[in-house]
């Protein structure tokens, strides 16, 4: 452990969908300095989104920049006390390179990319187990979601990909293996590395051995060689290379977005967090095993603190439209002119008035999974405003949140979720929605539980920071459980009656199911 005289300080590098960011916290885990830059979204064809691997290096190198200058004009001399640097990133973001001249093949194909549907519904006819058949080893169906799928493509549809890999100068990657590979050298030696929780959102990682499953790769036609090496999220990687900033400094942490939030919220077994972004992402720490969902989850790793540390593993739900539904009401309808409206907006009626919106713009996630859903707006009457319209696209959000965690009840059972000492189930809550203090609280009346929200609302960067800081002594796990940072929460408690709950509950599955099968309206 550091002197506590001695300047200490650990970083992260939070590489998002829309922007980077680098943040520099001080040995107490409080950000002292940070830099945010947003870069180009590509769009070449409907429902195809690529990224400019380039400008996202060159955007990482800025924000380290910017924020040591921020910090050194605060007093902050990070060059001397930077102990390590913890990167987390949008997650399944796939980049192949070429290995000799370290430029991209093709541009990173983003998360949410779609041109896979295709190679999905020929993999599904061809493979005995269909939709499902991978499953049983990663904890995935068959999806234009992961990483997999889009190096699939690339290899069929790229002729740059296809030399290169019968040469064998490709390299595959997610975000954070670009990063880091980049970081750590480049073609002069870089590290071809990616963590547990990136691998187990591939498609290609059993979930039980951490490591590529060699059944997969075969019957998928994918070589061992092009893939990076497996490691854990908190471990030293590599240091970092001339032509950065910082160069020297300890890599030791590396987690995908939603993992790094999970550990940022301090989420141990039975504890969940949801982070509400454009869309939300609940996940459950399961502990030790992987559980298994039969109701439309997915299993998936939380985090493994070393190389000989447990494995914690997670259940987890993803929901495709949630903060996108505001974004919807201002940029679409131009009912509010800001996002934060909302708040004031649907303050000024006492509940939505009878009013139910399921915003199932392009289907329905976890748990119903149906791309035949279209979005809807029901109970309106003559009495509707726009304060009915607008608590109910809040309140949409709490009730696929709920969804999802009365699924998780079902897959985890009772003894899978931790209650507090007032035998409460406690939902942790980040991310840059959960600032609507009205958001928070219809979250909590729907839910029936208390909704604690971090006074560092941030928590994915911080768990990244956790991570190297755990790896290079900077902290024991005992202290970051402890609580580093568990000062200042705000909790909401409930405040609807159990019989308004289930009415509630009641309707809005009634919304829900008139949403279905509605696909072919616009034909």
């Amino acid at each position: 452990m550091a002197g506590e005289g001695e300047e200490v300080y650990v970083a992260a590098i939070d590489q998002g969908t829309t922007s980077t960011r680098f943040i520099v916290y001080d040995r107490h885990a409080k950000p002292v300095a940070s830099h945010q830059l947003e870069f180009k979204q590509h769009y070449p064809e409907a429902g195809w989104v690529e990224h400019d691997p380039m400008e996202i290096i060159e955007t990482v190198k800025v924000c380290m920049k910017e924020a040591v200058n921020k910090a050194k004009d605060g007093n902050h001399n990070v060059v001397a006390g930077l102990k390590a640097i913890g990167i987390t990133n949008q997650r399944e973001t796939t980049v192949m390179w070429s290995k000799s001249t370290g430029l991209p093949l093709y541009n990173a194909i983003v998360w949410m990319d779609a041109r896979t549907s295709p190679v999905c519904r020929r993999l599904e006819n061809e493979l005995s187990g269909g939709r499902i058949h991978f499953v049983e080893t990663c904890g995935l169906p068959i999806s234009t979601y992961f990483s997999a799928l889009k190096l699939l493509w690339l290899m069929e549809n790229v002729d740059a990909v296809k030399d290169a890999v019968r040469t064998g100068d490709a390299l595959f990657g997610t975000i954070d293996t670009w990063l880091i590979w980049n970081l750590t050298g480049g073609v002069a030696g870089g590290q071809h590395v990616t963590d547990c929780s990136n691998a187990s959102r591939t498609m290609l990682m059993n979930l039980k051995t951490l490591d590529w499953d060699k059944p997969t790769l075969d019957a998928l036609g994918i070589s061992a060689t092009l893939l990076p090496k497996i490691i854990s999220n908190s471990e030293k990687i590599g240091v970092v290379a001339d032509g950065f900033p910082l160069t020297g400094v300890p890599i030791s942490g590396c987690l995908g977005d939603q993992h790094a939030a999970m550990l940022g919220q301090l989420c141990q077994k039975g504890e969940a967090k949801s982070t509400y972004g454009t869309g939300a992402f609940i996940l459950l720490n399961t502990g030790e095993e992987p559980t298994q969902s039969s109701h439309g989850l997915l299993s998936t790793i939380a985090y493994k603190l070393g190389p000989t540390a447990p494995t914690n593993y997670a259940l987890e739900g993803s929901i495709a439209i949630a903060g996108a539904a505001v974004q919807w009401l201002r940029d679409s309808l131009g009912i509010i002119q800001t996002a934060a409206e909302i708040e004031k907006l649907a303050e000024t009626v006492p509940d939505s008035g009878g009013v139910y919106f399921v915003p199932a713009f392009n289907g329905l996630f976890a748990p119903w999974w149906r791309d035949d859903a279209r979005g809807i707006c029901i109970g309106i009457t003559r009495f509707t405003n726009k304060g009915h319209i607008a608590r109910a696209v809040l309140e949409s959000m709490c009730f696929q949140v709920n969804d999802v965690l009365s699924s998780m009840h079902k897959d985890a059972g009772e003894a899978g979720e931790v209650k507090s000492a007032e035998g409460e189930f406690l939902l942790r809550v980040d991310g840059g929605a959960t600032i609507n203090n009205l958001l928070m609280q219809i979250q909590a009346d729907l839910l029936g539980s208390p909704v604690v929200r971090p006074a560092d609302i941030e928590t994915t960067a911080l768990g990244a920071a956790y991570a190297a800081g755990l790896a290079a002594g900077v902290w024991t796990e005992e202290q970051v459980f402890a609580g580093l940072h568990k000062e200042n929460t705000t909790v909401f408690r409930p405040k609807l009656d159990e019989t308004h709950r289930k009415k509630r509950a009641d309707s809005w599955y009634k919304a829900v199911s008139r949403s279905f099968d509605l696909a072919d309206l616009s034909l």
